[in-house]
């Protein structure tokens, strides 16, 4: 397994922590062998219990030699010890090969996976065989289905891990392609900030070198050259608000498909309410929701300890809300506000810019955001026809501010 086989482990470790207690839980079965083991007597129980120590160590062994040429030696050793048991005390003890079932699965090499099933296939049929005529037909008949679930049982953990690394894979590729296309999206906007603004910037800087020149010789013409300076410059306050408008911004819909892809890789259930294409809404009021959105997720996902995490998205006559909850720990201890955590400060900030207000409250069954932002505020369309014909009397700070480009 490459995850194990990746892990570095820090001080001595009885089994891989990133496992939590799956390798534990697999001891509770070695009680069998241990039980019988109390049947014997003299050296032959003292050699057996020296051999299932033994296979312990090679259970522990395995875990940590995932991956690497020192993982088949401790799986030959293993088999070895079920043999022994299995030819010299008593064939119950192939049972034990459930524990080498699951490791022989965790073979990704077609070749090695063959092989080593094949040889346990052989240390479990032969002493089988060697004791049918000491075994009755009952205990024949009852040992037989376990013994082929132990062979064929490989086969599915190996199609789960295969699946679980193809999985990662995946992940790992889309994230490359959302930064593909991130790094996509600057390169557009450089080559269209250089083609776009850059023959107006030269032209105004040259125009004003003239204008420096002129202004001592010729008061007339350094105010025309400063008059042509002025109108270049809403030229290019335009040409900004073309690129601003035309840049790509964050969407509703687009988060919450992000947000469902992001929930159900950490095993959270997405339950989602009301229409995300709000009627009216402004660019920058969408985009700013929809950070909200991204960052309320992304807070689910990595504190909450959730399995459920519900989005309503409502318009009502005078607002629009989004509500964010999720049935995990709460806010454990922080404050209920907008100020509890630098996420939260960070998306209240967002808001102020639109006049929204966000109201985080810690209960019992988990969390709740509730995000607000009044739709009249954003819906004084003369005022704002008339703030962008009056841009150029404030100056370009303003206007860009007013477009989005300088939030």
């Amino acid at each position: 397994m490459k995850k194990l086989k990746e892990a570095k482990s820090a001080g001595f470790e009885v089994f891989p922590t990133q496992l939590g207690f799956f390798p534990y839980l697999w001891l509770i079965y070695m009680s069998l062998p241990v039980i019988n083991m109390l049947s014997e007597e003299g050296w032959k129980m003292g050699i057996g219990f020296a051999l299932i120590g033994l296979f312990l160590v090679t259970y522990r062994q395995l875990y940590f030699a995932a991956g690497t040429p020192r993982f088949f030696a401790w799986l030959g050793i293993q088999m070895s010890i079920i043999f022994i048991l299995c030819m010299w005390y008593h064939p119950t003890y192939m049972y034990m090969g459930f524990f080498t079932a699951n490791f022989i699965g965790w073979y990704t090499d077609r070749r090695k996976f063959t092989l080593s099933l094949v040889l346990f296939g052989i240390i479990e049929t032969v002493p089988l065989i060697k004791n049918a005529s000491l075994l009755g037909w009952k205990d024949l008949v009852f040992m037989i289905p376990f013994f082929l679930i132990m062979l064929f049982s490989p086969f599915g953990i190996r199609s789960l891990n295969r699946r679980q690394e193809l999985e990662r894979e995946l992940a790992q590729a889309n994230e490359q392609i959302r930064n593909l296309i991130k790094g996509e999206e600057r390169m557009r906007i450089a080559r269209d900030l250089h083609d776009t603004l850059g023959h107006t910037l030269s032209l105004i800087t040259l125009k004003s070198q003239l204008m420096e020149k002129l202004a001592a010789k010729d008061p007339v013409k350094a105010q025309l050259e400063a008059r042509e300076i002025q109108n270049t410059s809403r030229a290019a306050l335009r040409q900004v608000r073309e690129l601003v408008s035309d840049m790509r911004t964050a969407t509703l819909p687009e988060e919450l498909l992000e947000a469902q892809i992001i929930l159900e890789s950490a095993d959270i259930e997405l339950v989602s309410t009301g229409n995300p294409k709000l009627e009216g809404i402004s660019d920058l009021a969408h985009n700013i929701l929809s950070l909200c959105l991204r960052e309320a997720v992304t807070n689910v996902v990595k504190h909450s300890q959730a399995s459920q995490c519900r989005i309503d998205i409502e318009s009502l006559d005078n607002e629009w809300r989004l509500l964010v909850a999720d049935n995990g720990i709460g806010l454990k201890g922080k404050d209920d506000g907008a100020s509890g955590s630098n996420g939260l400060k960070g998306m209240a900030e967002r808001l102020s810019l639109i006049g929204g207000t966000i109201e985080a409250v810690s209960e019992p069954q988990g969390t709740k955001l509730n995000i607000r932002v009044p739709i009249i505020i954003k819906n004084r369309k003369e005022d704002t026809t008339h703030e962008h014909q009056s841009a150029d009397s404030r100056g370009p700070a303003n206007a860009a501010r007013r477009s989005g480009f300088l939030a």
